[in-house]
C-alpha cells in the first residue's frame, strides 16, 4: 500500500504498510540509490497498521501520518533520515482514525475523525482539525470542524490546503431524506472554522432522488476557493450520472447554485480528477466515460468552458491513477491502466487542451501582500490612536490600501512608507492592508499569527503616559513614515511620535513636539 511524494531535488520518497501492520518509509534518489537504506525506517515505533498518508516538507524531510483503528499517528523524518517524535491521536472514549495531513504556516494539521461505531457498518462520525510542530508539539488546539453525523463506515473525509495556511474538508454521506450529499467547511491558518454551520455546506439542496458523492478537488490559487468535481446518480438505481461542477468560497458561499454540469459528461463516469491552471486562469476536469474514453474539459473561473479535448479513445476498461502532476509549466499529466488488457499509459494535457508539446503560459505579474502587519494603541499626553506598521512586499506596488472597518473611505498610502499612525477616539478599530498593483489589488496582509487583520482597542491615556522615556525605540512622523534617525537632537523642527521605553521598562508611546 505505498504512498509517494516526489520532491523538486528529483528524489522519491515511498511510504508502505507491511504485511505485519507496521509502516515504513524509503527515500530513492534520481540515481536509483537508497540513502536511509534498503528498507528504509520504521515508523511510529512501530504502531499504526492502517491508512497511511505523507506529504513532503519544507527542508527535503517528510510528514508521515498513520492510523489503526483507535488511534492517529504523526511523525517527521528529516532529510537525512533520522526520526522526530511520534505523536499519538487518541481518545480514551472514541476512536480518532482516518487522519488526513495539511500543510500549516509553522508545521501541519491532522484532519481527523472522532467516532463511535453504531451496529456494525455505521459510525457516529466528528471531524477535528490539530497543528502540530516537526518535534511533535502541538502548536494549535485541536477544535471541532464537523459535528456528530451517522455515516457508513466506508465513507471517509478528505481535506486540501486552501494556499493561504489554511484548509478545506468535505466528504459525502446520507444525511436529510436518506439523501447522499457533499458537506463542505473549512478553517483558516489558525486552525478555527471559518465555516461555522457544524453541518457543513452541502453542494446541493437535499435532493432524495439523487446522490451526489464521489468528489475530488482543487483550489484555485488567486481566491483559494474550492473547485468540487463529483457525481450525480440517480437514488434509485445508480446508474444515471452527469459530472457536476461547484465553486465553494473559504466563509462557505456556494458561487455557482446547485453546481454546472460538465460538458457533454452524461453516462457513466468514474474516476473524476480536477486541477487548476497554475496561474489562476481555470482549471480542467477528467474523467473516464462510459465508453471507456478519457476526456478533458476546461473551464475559466466564472465556470465557463473553454475546450473539450478527448485524451484516449480505445475501448479498454481503464482505471485512472490517484495520483496525476497537476498543472506545472502548463501541462498536466495523467496516468491509467487498461484494467483488461494490462499495461499502465499516459498522456498529458496542457492549459489550453492541447496534447503533446505545450507552450507555457506567460506567468502573471506577483501581486504579493505586504506581510508581518502589526498594530498597536499609541497615546501621549494631548492625542491617542493606532499605530499600523508591516513589511514591503519583494515588488514596490503602486500603493497600500489600508481599510478601517465601519470607514468607507480606503486610506492610499504611499509605497515608500511601511508604517501609519491614524488618531482615533475611543472604541475598537479593525484594520486591514492590501498593497494595489498596475492590474490586480493583493490578498489581505497577515499578521504573525495568521490573521489577516489588525484589532486596536483605544480606552484613554493610560497611567503611565506620564513617565519619561529613558531609551527611545523608535521615532516616526505624523503620517506614518518611520526614521531611522533616534537622535532627538539631530531631528529637525515639528511633530513626531516617540517610541520608547520608560525607566520602569514600560513601552510608551508619545507625541513630541521638537523645536
Amino acid at each position: 500500500f505505498p504512498y509517494t511524494t516526489l520532491f523538486r531535488s528529483r528524489d522519491v520518497v515511498s511510504m508502505f504498510r507491511t504485511a505485519d501492520a507496521q509502516h515504513w518509509v524509503v527515500k530513492i534518489n534520481d540515481d536509483g540509490s537508497l540513502p536511509w537504506g534498503e528498507h528504509g525506517h520504521m515508523l511510529f515505533n512501530g504502531e499504526g497498521g492502517g491508512r497511511s498518508e505523507m506529504i513532503a516538507g519544507d527542508d527535503g524531510g517528510v510528514w508521515t501520518l498513520g492510523t489503526d483503528m483507535d488511534s492517529t499517528f504523526l511523525q517527521y523524518v528529516n532529510a537525512d533520515g533520522t526520526l522526530r517524535n511520534s505523536v499519538t491521536i487518541k481518545d480514551p472514549s472514541k476512536k480518532c482514525s482516518n487522519g488526513v495531513l495539511v500543510p500549516a504556516n509553522n508545521g501541519v494539521f491532522v484532519v481527523y475523525s472522532k467516532h463511535t461505531i453504531q451496529g456494525y457498518t455505521t459510525y457516529n462520525k466528528e471531524i477535528y482539525v490539530a497543528g502540530y510542530n516537526k518535534d511533535g508539539e502541538q502548536i494549535i488546539p485541536e477544535t471541532l470542524l464537523l459535528g456528530q453525523q451517522s455515516v457508513n463506515a466506508s465513507y471517509i473525509h478528505y481535506a486540501i490546503s486552501d494556499g493561504n495556511g489554511g484548509g478545506y474538508v468535505f466528504q459525502w454521506h446520507k444525511n436529510t431524506g436518506n439523501a447522499h450529499n457533499i458537506y463542505v467547511t473549512h478553517f483558516n491558518a489558525n486552525g478555527a472554522p471559518t465555516i461555522l454551520d457544524l453541518n457543513g455546506i452541502p453542494v446541493h439542496s437535499t435532493d432524495p432522488g439523487h446522490y451526489y458523492y464521489s468528489a475530488y478537488a482543487t483550489i484555485e490559487p488567486a481566491s483559494h476557493d474550492l473547485i468540487l468535481a463529483y457525481r450525480q446518480t440517480d437514488s434509485d438505481t445508480e446508474t444515471q450520472d452527469m459530472v457536476l461542477i461547484n465553486r465553494i468560497t473559504p466563509d462557505g458561499e456556494k458561487l455557482w447554485d446547485e453546481g454546472l454540469a460538465v460538458t457533454n459528461a452524461i453516462g457513466n463516469y468514474s474516476d473524476i480528477r480536477v486541477d487548476a491552471f497554475e496561474y489562476g486562469e481555470g482549471f480542467a476536469v477528467i474523467y473516464c466515460d462510459g465508453s471507456n474514453a478519457i476526456k478533458a474539459v476546461g473551464y475559466d473561473m466564472l465556470g465557463g468552458p473553454l475546450w473539450n479535448t478527448t485524451m484516449s479513445t480505445n475501448g479498454n476498461t481503464k482505471s485512472i491513477s490517484e495520483n496525476c502532476t497537476g498543472f506545472h509549466q502548463g501541462q498536466n499529466i495523467i496516468a491509467w491502466v487498461n484494467t483488461n488488457r494490462g499495461g499502465v499509459y499516459g498522456q498529458n494535457i496542457g492549459w489550453d487542451g492541447a496534447m503533446g508539446e505545450i507552450t507555457p503560459p506567460t506567468p502573471p505579474t506577483p501581486c504579493d501582500p505586504p506581510t508581518n502587519f502589526k498594530g498597536e494603541y499609541y497615546y501621549s499626553e494631548t492625542m491617542f490612536g493606532a499605530l499600523l506598521s508591516w513589511e514591503a512586499p519583494e515588488i514596490t506596488p503602486i500603493h497600500y490600501n489600508l481599510y478601517r472597518e465601519g470607514s468607507k473611505e480606503v486610506i492610499e498610502i504611499d509605497p515608500e512608507f511601511t508604517s501609519f499612525i491614524e488618531e482615533l477616539g475611543t472604541g475598537d478599530y479593525v484594520y486591514k492592508l492590501t498593497a494595489v498593483y498596475d492590474d490586480c489589488e493583493s490578498d489581505f496582509a497577515l499578521t504573525e499569527t495568521g490573521d489577516d487583520y489588525v484589532l486596536i482597542t483605544v480606552t484613554s491615556v493610560p497611567e503611565n503616559a506620564t513617565e519619561e522615556i529613558t531609551t527611545i525605540v523608535k521615532v516616526y512622523t505624523l503620517n506614518g513614515q518611520m526614521i531611522r534617525q533616534i537622535n532627538l537632537e539631530e531631528l529637525s523642527c515639528g511633530v513626531y511620535i516617540v517610541q520608547g521605553l520608560t525607566s520602569n521598562g514600560n513601552l510608551v508611546t508619545k507625541k513630541m513636539i521638537i523645536q
